[in-house]
Order: C-alpha cells, then structure tokens, then sequence
C-alpha cells in the first residue's frame, strides 16, 4: 500500500536522527498537501539534514537547494533570459528539437553525409548535401520568423524545473530575490522581461535559527513571504539521554546514510491524491470552528485563509493514520499551522489537545458546568419566590436538554451515547432536586422539552 511506503520511508528518516519525529511528520505532510514548510531551529539541531534526507528518499523527483544570502540574484534560483533568443532570426532550441519536419530533414542531411563519407568521390552525394543543406537552411528561417525574438529563458537546474525546493535561510536574501520568491511560493510563477513561466515544485523547505523581527519597518516586508510557509516546526536540543546516547553510537558506527526505504515522485503524486479523497465530516468542520472561535477569543490572530485551507493537512493526517475518513483527533496536527510566532505555539497545542483528543467530552463537561452553575444560581436565589426560582432554572434546563437531545442524535458508538445519557441524569438529578426544594410537581426534562416546543 502507498501509505505503507510512506510510513516506512517515515521510519527510515527517523532512524538517522533522534528527536526529529514532529518534523518528519510536518515534512511528510507538506509533500502530500503540496504546502511548503519552515524549520526553526538552534544551528545543529539537524534541521537541514531531515529535509535533505527525506529528499533523498524520494527518487525521481528534480531537487535544488540553496543556501540565501544577500549576494545572491534571481538567476541564481531561477535562471537567466537566454540572450540567443533574443538576436533577430534564431531559433530556440527547444522548437527545433519538437518540430518534426526540421527533424526530418536533418535525418535526410545525415543519410547524405554518411553516403559521402562511404564514397568521397561521388558528386552526386555531395549535390543531395547541398539541397538538403539549402532546404534546412530556408525551413529554419520559416521557423525563425513565426517563433524568433521571443525571450526564452534556461532554466535547467533552477527552481522552474525543480520538485522539491530546499531554500536554507530564505529571509536573508535581497529584495528583489524575496519579491520573485514571493510569488514563486504563493502561485507556482516566476516573470522576467515579461516572460512568466510554471513552476512544478511540490513544496518549499527552509530553515533558519531566527525569523524577523515584523515590528521593524525594514523586515516588514519579510511577513507576507513567512505567511506562505503555511507548516512550521520548531526544533529543540535532543533532551532524553537514551536518545542521544543511541543517535551518538549510530554516528561512530558508520551505520547512518543509508537508504533503507524510498519513494517515486508518481508514488509521492498517487499518494496525494489518496489523501485529497478523505472525507471530512461535517462534525469535525464543526469542531474546527469551535477551535478557531476559542483561538480567537484568547486574543490569538487565525486568518480566514488558514481557517478556510486547514482541510488538506487535516486530510493527510487522516490518511497517514490509516483513517477512512478525518477525526477529531487528526486535527491536533494543525499545532504546525495555526500558529504566527513561536510565542504562540503553547496556546495553540493547549488547544488542540483539549478539544480534539475527546471533543464530545469537552461539549458534555461544557454543559455540565453550566448545569451546575445554575443550580447553584437557584440555590443562592432562596429569598426570591419560589415561582420565579423554578420558572428561571426550568427555562435553562429545558435549553440545555435541547443541546444534549441535539447531540444525542449526532451520537456515532456506544461509548458516546453512554457519556450523552450520564450528563441527561445529572441535570434530571439537579433539576428533581430544585423542584424538591421549593414544593413544586416535579416533570422529567423531556416532558418539559416537548410542551416547551408546542
């Protein structure tokens, strides 16, 4: 299965490195999502050697990497116009190569040259070279007027006909290099003097021991580029003994390096497409939105472009772990996307722990509490009549039976409905027990529901 061979390639990386599974995840994730992905990291933390190891595994696929630096230029990355293409009757290479008629013609002028060459002496061999030459010759400047002095550029080598892109230190190139990388990033696109050509890289990588400083006018330009690194890890020191130790023994024994287990780049497009086809049920867009709400109101800036494209990296998930369709709990992988600043990062996995590992529980325990403090509020309320305490509790237990009915019907298993039933018996406790206090008839919660409804 794809997904067996993702999970080994997976393992294999693992192996050569301690600590580093948060990232290999993240890495396996972007490549299926198409997403791209930055590393933040202390220098050695082995940053640039899990993405270039991961790479690695994956063959077939056209990779470039490059270390930025303020020297660097557009042709660097991207290649340079082809000045060729440019000169008054040329044609580009690439026209000649595809165009069959030239092609034949230039088989014809080779079967005369070696016709030549088996007989120096015949005339007639070298009146047929003539022709063929003269008839090339035209054919090509026909060629040269419909296709010439358009630019071309050559880009052999370079990003434009790179897979896998693995820019280290991506904020410290110049301004012109972020501008085009800007683009490159967002739309797959690169222009030069009006020439815009397609990019096929599945995702960019880089990594860095720091990102900018946004509030400084002169690095804000830097924010929108770091927007378009949607997944980001952040790397720490080994911190168990037994890891490193082990990490350490692997090291002096020579035994890192190798490939244990690999990948095609139609692999890495199959497996892609598997992941696209997760279903996402409508009770985990919920919960999504739950997240982004608590995110929110706790002060944390979630864009409406993150909320609206979480579902591929929540479906590759899902799909990494063998589901048929996403969970909640898939969704705690978005630790690596929705945060901004590392400051963040605690919040948000705080937040994906609690509400994705055991959503329903989270609801339940919600409106428990709320049950409770209205309880209690009637129990403060003593003074009050006694009409006025049941009627206030009755009108919030029968709105809060409303909600538990509601997610009774969303109930998938056994376990869930047990969990619903038990919070419905402790309102009935709570609201017996009001109805008890004040002398008054007291009605199960569900025959309060329906009359509520008629």
């Amino acid at each position: 299965m794809l997904r067996d061979q993702m999970l080994a390639v997976m393992a294999d990386v693992n192996g050569q490195m301690a600590e580093r599974e948060e990232l290999v995840e993240a890495i396996a994730v972007a490549l299926l999502t198409r997403k791209n992905l930055f590393v933040l990291g202390e220098p050695g933390q082995a940053k640039s050697f899990a993405i270039d190891e991961f790479r690695r595994r994956i063959t077939g696929a056209r990779k470039f990497k490059r270390l930025l630096t303020k020297q660097g230029d557009e042709e660097q990355l991207f290649g340079r116009i082809d000045l060729q293409s440019l000169l008054p009757g040329n044609v580009p290479q690439d026209i000649l190569e595809s165009d069959p008629v030239y092609q034949k013609l230039l088989t014809d002028l080779a079967a005369v040259k070696d016709k030549i060459q088996s007989d120096p002496d015949d005339a007639e061999g070298y009146y047929a070279a003539g022709n063929c030459c003269t008839i090339a010759q035209r054919y090509r400047s026909i060629l040269g007027m419909l296709n010439g002095n358009e630019p071309r550029m050559v880009t052999t080598g370079k990003i434009p006909e790179s897979d896998i892109v693995f820019l280290d230190e991506i904020f410290k190139a110049n301004d012109g290099v972020l501008n085009a990388l800007l683009t490159a990033l967002n739309e797959r696109e690169y222009t030069n003097e009006g020439k815009t050509c397609q990019i096929p890289t599945i995702s960019f990588f880089s990594a860095s021991n720091e990102i900018p400083n946004f509030s400084d006018p002169e690095e804000k330009i830097l924010e929108a580029l770091y927007d378009r690194l949607e997944l980001k890890v952040v790397t720490e020191n080994v911190a168990e003994r037994t890891s490193r130790l082990a990490a350490l023994r692997k090291k002096q024994s020579g035994m890192t390096g190798s490939i244990a287990a690999s990948i095609t780049l139609d692999d890495l497009l199959a497996m892609q497409a598997e992941a696209s086809a997760i279903p996402v049920p409508e009770a985990v867009n919920e919960l999504m939105d739950d997240i982004l709400c608590e995110l929110r109101s706790k002060g944390l800036k979630v864009s409406d472009r993150k909320y609206f494209n979480y579902t591929p990296i929540a479906q590759a998930k899902a799909w990494l772990e063998g589901h048929g369709e996403v969970q909640p709990m898939d969704l705690y992988i978005l630790r690596h996307y929705l945060w901004t600043l590392p400051a963040d990062r605690s919040l948000v996995c705080a937040t994906l722990e609690r509400m994705c590992h055991d959503p329903l529980a989270q609801k339940l325990g919600d409106l428990q509490n709320m049950g409770r403090e209205c309880y209690e509020a009637f129990e403060a309320s003593a003074d009050a009549p006694a009409a006025r305490r049941i009627g206030k509790l009755r009108s919030e237990y029968i709105r809060l039976y409303g909600s538990v009915v509601e997610l009774r019907g969303n109930a998938q298993n056994d376990r869930e409905f047990q969990q619903i039933d038990e919070l419905l018996s402790i309102l009935e406790e709570y609201s017996e027990k009001a109805h008890q206090a004040v002398g008054y008839t007291y009605a199960p919660l569900e025959q309060l529901y329906e009359l509520d409804k008629t």
